[in-house]
């Protein structure tokens, strides 16, 4: 946990620097596919700091957290099994190295991704759960590319510019509930927009 929290305070030490838009950039790419630091934090010091750039850095951290996804699809579907459909040496050192990413959780995920498709991807994407697991999931078991992004775009888009909205019309009062409140909120927000959709289609 130190090296986690030391990791985190490295992080929001970029939104004093010349450097922030940047750091944003490469800190969502990197954390859709292996970096265990979310870019909220980041992105809510930066807006802090600017309140005027709220959206410009929200599709900063959007585009970049989609171009670590497709990244981290590469990693799954190229990278992922060897050529008789074991797990590869990439495969052994996600498993080791990201707590929580088991070899039971992964075939877990397939299942999810058999019943639910898009909306797996949305909600890892929207909502606290890992993204990367499920970025590089997405592309071992060969979910359907184009479908993928589209759900990848909205989850994510729809997470950072909650957030850049937030900070925008608030300013730093909301920062303190959204450190609180907002995983809690995105996991409502999930299962109540699948939960409408699935009573319409059932209706219909």
């Amino acid at each position: 946990m130190k090296y986690i929290r030391q990791l985190y305070d490295w992080v929001l030490s970029w939104a004093e620097t010349p450097y922030g838009a940047i750091a944003l950039f490469v800190l969502a790419f990197a954390e859709s596919s292996f970096f265990p630091i979310p870019p909220d934090a980041l992105l809510i010091a930066l807006i802090l700091g600017a309140r005027k750039k709220a959206f410009r850095f929200a599709l900063i951290c959007t585009i970049g957290s989609i171009c670590g996804a497709i990244l981290g699809y590469l990693i799954g579907h190229y990278l992922w099994w060897t050529t008789s459909y074991e797990f590869s040496p990439v495969a052994g050192f996600f498993f080791t190295n990201f707590p929580g990413f088991t070899q039971e959780i992964f075939f877990r995920i397939q299942e999810l991704y058999n019943h639910f498709n898009f909306w797996i991807v949305f909600t890892a994407g929207f909502t606290p759960l890992p993204y990367k697991v499920f970025t590089v999931s997405a592309g071992a078991f060969s979910i359907n590319f184009p479908l993928f992004i589209i759900a990848s775009i909205i989850g994510r888009g729809a997470r950072f510019f909650l957030v850049s909205v937030l900070i925008w019309k608030f300013g730093p009062p909301i920062k303190s509930f959204i450190d609180k409140y907002f995983n809690l909120l995105a996991i409502i927000f999930t299962l109540l927009l699948i939960g409408g959709f699935i009573l319409i289609n059932y209706m219909v």
